[in-house]
């Protein structure tokens, strides 16, 4: 890694969670216009079914420090 691009890492990464979040979110839309593939109707179709199950209560979510936990323990 470039030696400007770990400064500006290390410079994020001692950002509190919702200003990391901020940034990131920030970042990822100066992408996407040009690279995010279309999503395919399987795709559009497992949203729609994820989005109604959380709408209607039946799942519960887990919040991002949770799952940032246990996929660093893997």
């Amino acid at each position: 890694m470039k030696a400007a691009i770990e400064q500006i890492l290390q410079a994020a990464l001692a950002l509190p969670d919702d200003e990391r979040a901020e940034l990131v979110e920030a970042l990822l839309a100066t992408l996407e216009p040009e690279t995010a593939a279309p999503l395919d109707d399987a795709w559009k179709a497992e949203i729609a079914r994820r989005s109604a199950e959380f709408e209607a209560g039946l799942v519960k979510p887990i919040p991002w420090p949770t799952v940032r936990q246990i996929g660093k323990r893997r």
